[in-house]
């Protein structure tokens, strides 16, 4: 399970220090029609652990009933973006704590622990830890990967952490050249 949880926990680590370094705008900027914004994938990350390893596990995460972009009548997306009350800090430090509490629901059961995700389809409900695991880890990276792309469009910064940008070796030259290839090249099918 280790080797799970180490994923689970990097993902985590690489979807918050896409925060680092920006301004309170930049954290919140949609950034996509749909209004993909960095604050609010780790928001929506944080609501996804406290159902995944908390409720499903018969462990709420205390005080989450009085959440209200938890609640059954929040407005549609109300997880996907911090209001003017949520600051970055209190965000981030609410990710951390929902985090903590995943982390004992992964670290006191056993893999094979049956659970019930009461909002997948009836024939999908029953899970054991392990899936829920692979599921979020699944999750996580995926809103990381977002992520990425998002900061790099606000200010270039790529990778998964400060000191691991896992990109090829260029200067600006060499990525405004290898841009301008795959331009070339895309053009050529339209």
């Amino acid at each position: 399970m280790t080797f799970l949880h180490d994923y689970l926990r990097s993902g985590r680590e690489a979807l918050l220090w896409k925060l680092d370094g920006l301004s309170e705008y930049d954290v919140r900027r949609p950034m996509t029609p749909t209004g993909t914004n960095l604050l609010g994938m780790v928001k929506h990350v944080a609501g996804c652990e406290i159902a995944y390893f908390g409720d499903t596990f018969g462990r709420p995460f205390p005080g989450a009933d009085s959440l209200p972009w938890l609640a059954e009548d929040a407005e549609p997306n109300a997880d996907m973006w911090a209001t003017a009350e949520e600051s970055r800090e209190y965000i981030v430090d609410f990710y951390r704590r929902v985090c903590t509490h995943s982390d004992v629901t992964i670290t006191s059961l056993d893999l094979d622990a049956p659970g019930r995700v009461g909002h997948w389809a009836p024939e999908r409900q029953a899970v054991t830890l392990h899936r829920i695991l692979v599921h979020m880890i699944a999750e996580t990276h995926r809103h990381a990967g977002h992520a990425d792309i998002i900061r790099e469009m606000i200010d270039g910064a790529t990778g998964m952490r400060l000191g691991n940008d896992n990109m090829a070796p260029g200067d600006q030259a060499w990525w405004s050249d290898y841009h301008d290839q795959l331009e070339r090249v895309a053009r050529e099918f339209s």
